[in-house]
Formats: structure tokens, C-alpha cells, sequence
């Protein structure tokens, strides 16, 4: 199998998951400093309600291995109106309540917002059930290429290069013209490539020049697709996430995801107001470093140890009402009087950070005004751990 991905400091991935990932983010269990074992605590809070302490699993279309960090989803076969090619996908959330809850998919009523230019592709749905889309294809043959930038300063990165890239219409999300009009967040995993082709990455091992860099394996005959997983924070709660498609090149690159062109027709800035599509979701270019760092975080703390740059989420399900897939990256950067101070820290939730930002620690990139960055990428959330 070609090597797909390059840094000049190693040549693993900039965010592969490993254990000592999910570390950092995993709670550690009751029983720690208690005179009985785990085993004797009852059952977490979220078994009972969803929105109490613990862990839930949000997708629950998919199954998750926590210790692999990957989620195994159903794989769906369509095909292209004109030519016929076949189009491999998954689907992650809906605007459609209903159809969210039978199917496990996430529900996103702010989805319905980013029907606008090539925000959605159009789909309609066949007699057999499967999609025939309009427009939209994937290229998933470049090379996926990071280079970090000299250090200290590893982000901005010197060279980056998406392992698949989309074409001029190519977004995840697609409309069904015949299915009430619903919108599916639906990115693709494959393009133009046959079920027995796929099938032979039933184990693993996959040709990244034939699927997304995030498959770890793939197999039509089950119906199903093994995907990486990227931790992160929502509130202070650690969650895993989907990194699937962003609207630029960079981005899509640190992500290993598709570069998708029809997210750029999505406003950004606009988070939680009226017929806004985004929420916002925070990074830092330079968090805490250093691998064993309990506090590390951020774009150069990824690129010098490639590890997660545990970026932190806004409203997922179950603790808030405004969820969207479809996130508006903010870029933070920690002031120099800030790191002078010793305030530099790991943050996990975003009014945490909003405070920082108001008392002046933390600022947009180069000390510029804090806010959107003007990227969307779109990271579907799987699971919750507490």
C-alpha cells in the first residue's frame, strides 16, 4: 500500500488516533481513591437519561471501539445521474426528526439553512431505495501530504496537500427531491470503484487512492464501513467525533478529510443566530506542548507530537439545541503576557474560552480580532463520554 501521508518529523499521520490519545480524554473511573471496586458503582446517569453525567453513544447507527477509536457504520451504495458511476457513503445526520431516531442518525434541524448555492447536492431516491445524485464527485487518489513549519512555530504548516478532493460542486450534505425535501449529512467514502474492489479491504489494509483517508477498512458484502475517530471537548465533556469534508484545502488536510468546495457557500459567523447552518467549533494555534503535557493542546502541540489537537465543540445533542455537523472554525492564539503569566492552559469548554477572550488572553491568529476563520469542516459527533 503507497504511504499517503507525510510529515518531515514522522510519518505517521498529523491527527492518527493512538490509546494515548483517548487517554488524555477518556474519565478516569469511580472507583479511583475508594475503598470498593468498579464494579460495585450501579449503572451511569446517562443510561437512564440522556442528558445525565456519562457516557452515550449519539450515532447510534454506528458501533464504536473505543480501544481501536473507530466507529463501524452502514455503508450505502448510490450512483451518479449521468454517468452511472457508483458513489459509496455514509449517512450522519438529518433535518428529519422522525428518520433521525429510527435510522440513529444525529438530528440537525439548522441543516435545512445550508440548502443554499452548492451548500446541498440534489438527490432523488429510486423504487430499490438508493440515492441517484445529481452532482457532486470525490477524487480520492492524491496523496495526503502534511510538512509542519519550522519549529517553534509548526503551524502554519509549509506544504499541505488533501488526500481526496471534490469537485466544484461537491459538498456531504444532499437534498432527496422525493423524501419530503429532507436534508442527510452524507459524506462519501468511495467513488467510481466496484463492490468486489471494496470488498477486498473487508480486513483492513484499504488503497488510500480509492477511499477516504479515514477508512480504516471497508466492505460492501457486510454493508458496513470502519472509520478513525478524533477526540475532543464539548462543554468540558470529552467526545469523539467524525472528521469528514472541509471547505478548504488546509483544513482538510490536518483533518484527513475531503476537500468539499460547496461548503464555501455556507455563511459563517452567524453561529446560534436566526437561519444559520454552523456552530462554532475552537482551536488553538499554540495550546500547551510537549507529549507528556497533560495540558497540550492545539495546532503546534499536533503537528510537533502528532497527536489530537483536542479542539473543543459547541452544542452537541443531548446538551444543547443548536447542533449542527457543520462547524465554523475559531482560531485562538494564546497572547505572549498570557504564556508570561503561566495562563496557558488546556481549555475544554467554550465559555471558558469566551472569557479569555474577553479578558484579553486570547486572540484571533497574529493577535487579530477573535472569531470565525471563515472555514467550515464538517465532524459529525459519535459518542459522548460523559
Amino acid at each position: 500500500m503507497r504511504l499517503r501521508i507525510f510529515l518531515t518529523i514522522t510519518t505517521i499521520a498529523i491527527f492518527a488516533l493512538s490509546l494515548k490519545v483517548f487517554g488524555e480524554v477518556e474519565p478516569a473511573p469511580p472507583s479511583i481513591g475508594a475503598d470498593v471496586p468498579v464494579t460495585y458503582f450501579g449503572p451511569p446517569p446517562s443510561s437512564v437519561q440522556p442528558e445525565l453525567i456519562g457516557p452515550l453513544l449519539l450515532l447510534k447507527a454506528g458501533t464504536v471501539d473505543q480501544d481501536a477509536g473507530t466507529v463501524t457504520l452502514p455503508l450505502y451504495q448510490g450512483r451518479m445521474h449521468e454517468t452511472g458511476e457508483s458513489v459509496w457513503y455514509i449517512l450522519t445526520d438529518t433535518t428529519d426528526p422522525e428518520n433521525a431516531a429510527a435510522l440513529g442518525l444525529n438530528h440537525s434541524a439548522k441543516l435545512e439553512y445550508a440548502d443554499v448555492c452548492r451548500g446541498a447536492r440534489q438527490a432523488v431516491m429510486e423504487n430499490d431505495g438508493t440515492l441517484t445524485f445529481e452532482t457532486g464527485t470525490v477524487d480520492f487518489s492524491p496523496d495526503h501530504s502534511v510538512t509542519p513549519g519550522a519549529a517553534p512555530d509548526f503551524f502554519p504548516p509549509a506544504a499541505s496537500q488533501p488526500g481526496s478532493v471534490g469537485d466544484v460542486f461537491y459538498s456531504p450534505l444532499v437534498k432527496v427531491q422525493n423524501s419530503r425535501g429532507h436534508i442527510y449529512n452524507a459524506p462519501m467514502v468511495a467513488f467510481d470503484v466496484d463492490a468486489q474492489t471494496l470488498d477486498t479491504f473487508c480486513d483492513g489494509d484499504p488503497d488510500y487512492s480509492l477511499v477516504h483517508d479515514k477508512v480504516v477498512s471497508i466492505c460492501p458484502s457486510d454493508g458496513t464501513v470502519t472509520l478513525k475517530l478524533t477526540p475532543g471537548f464539548s462543554f468540558a465533556r470529552p467526545v469523539l467525533y467524525l472528521s469528514m469534508e472541509a471547505d478548504d484545502p488546509m483544513p482538510a488536510a490536518l483533518e484527513g478529510a475531503t476537500y468539499a468546495p460547496g461548503l464555501e457557500d455556507i455563511a459563517v459567523g452567524r453561529d446560534d443566530s436566526a437561519f444559520s447552518a454552523v456552530e462554532r467549533i475552537f482551536a488553538f494555534v499554540n495550546g500547551p506542548t510537549g507529549t507528556d503535557n497533560p495540558q497540550r493542546q492545539g495546532f503546534n502541540s499536533a503537528l510537533s507530537d502528532v497527536r489530537g489537537p483536542l479542539n473543543v465543540l459547541g452544542g452537541i445533542p443531548t446538551i444543547a439545541t443548536d447542533y449542527s455537523p457543520l462547524w465554523d472554525l475559531n482560531v485562538g492564539e494564546w497572547t505572549q503576557e498570557a504564556i508570561d503569566l503561566g495562563y496557558r492552559s488546556r481549555l475544554t469548554d467554550e465559555f471558558r474560552i469566551l472569557g479569555f477572550v474577553v479578558q484579553g488572553w486570547i486572540t484571533g491568529q497574529s493577535g487579530t480580532r477573535f472569531g470565525s476563520s471563515g472555514f467550515i469542516v464538517n465532524c459529525p459527533i459519535v459518542f459522548r463520554f460523559l
